[in-house]
């Protein structure tokens, strides 16, 4: 996303978070904090290829592999909403130069309760500023959790430790 600097207030523009991604099967809602520039580049949750959010996925689901290639990404989207697997943010706007976490400036926080997803029965927190606002989600009356941040920038958690974390929340939840 294109970055242009206010003078005055020395700030990024207002970037727009993406829509969520959600049915009437989502068991799980996993919220990351705001996309990367990448993603919002790209209009798609996890576009970042460094980003294990899709590994980690595939390696608790290997019976059936990710789609890829030409309109991967719509197929993808559908092969988790399947699982009954659902994406948001926890942030609908922000202010944010490059996609660290730490850059994000004015944020507006998403309505969560607003989605009204009836077979909701759990909240995923991808990372820790999503998880800042699990009071916002708390009051869902559903377990809420914090997983560790799929992003490239939490290189302190290996790809294995980050899988059984992953998928012992998915297992809880009747989606393994």
């Amino acid at each position: 996303m294109t970055r242009s600097p206010d003078a005055a207030a020395g700030s990024t523009l207002l970037l727009e978070g993406l829509p969520p991604l959600v049915g009437e099967r989502t068991a799980v809602l996993v919220l990351g904090s705001f996309p990367s520039a990448r993603s919002l580049s790209a209009r798609q949750y996890y576009a970042h290829p460094q980003n294990q959010f899709w590994k980690i996925l595939q390696a608790i689901w290997p019976a059936k592999p990710l789609p890829t290639g030409a309109g991967s990404y719509q197929k993808r989207s559908e092969w988790l909403l399947e699982r009954g697997l659902g994406l948001w943010d926890v942030y609908a706007r922000c202010r944010r130069a490059g996609s660290l976490d730490s850059a994000i400036r004015d944020a507006e926080v998403n309505d969560i309760a607003a989605l009204r997803l009836p077979n909701l029965s759990a909240i995923v927190h991808n990372g820790g500023e999503s998880h800042r606002h699990a009071r916002h989600t708390q009051a869902l009356g559903v377990p809420v959790y914090r997983l560790p941040s799929t992003s490239p920038a939490n290189a302190s958690w290996s790809f294995a430790r980050k899988l059984d974390a992953w998928r012992s929340v998915m297992s809880a939840h009747g989606l393994v």
